[in-house]
């Protein structure tokens, strides 16, 4: 199987480019600081294909794993900031927390259950 149709894949593409449309309306004051760092979005993905590619090597596997956990809490942690700095709506803030939620759950599935990676 390729890495991108695991459903944790598919999911965290589609949060990270939901969010990156979403911060092209951030001021420009924040290209370097909030708009960057929300990108970590992007993260999740990236270590999603690496752990893929170490499966056959349990800790590396859990270490890239555990790496993508991390980035998605980062990204509903730049979610927060950008509500509260009103660069996004109270409904938006909810929708994309709620597909971080399910990310993480997913991420967390995977970590539990290494024998079913395939």
């Amino acid at each position: 199987m390729d890495f991108k149709k695991l459903i944790a894949y598919q999911k965290a593409f589609d949060l990270a480019m939901s969010i990156f449309e979403i911060s092209k309306s951030f001021p420009k004051e924040e290209a370097y600081s909030l708009t960057d760092q929300i990108r970590s979005s992007r993260s999740v993905n990236a270590n999603l294909a690496e752990a893929y590619r170490k499966r056959v090597y349990p800790k590396h596997y859990n270490s890239k794993l555990t790496d993508a956990d991390a980035e998605n809490s980062e990204t509903n942690t730049w979610l927060d900031f950008a509500f509260a700095c009103k660069y996004i709506s109270e409904e938006q803030h909810i929708n994309l927390s709620n597909k971080g939620i399910e990310v993480g759950k997913l991420i967390n599935y995977m970590i539990n259950n290494q024998e079913n990676s395939e």
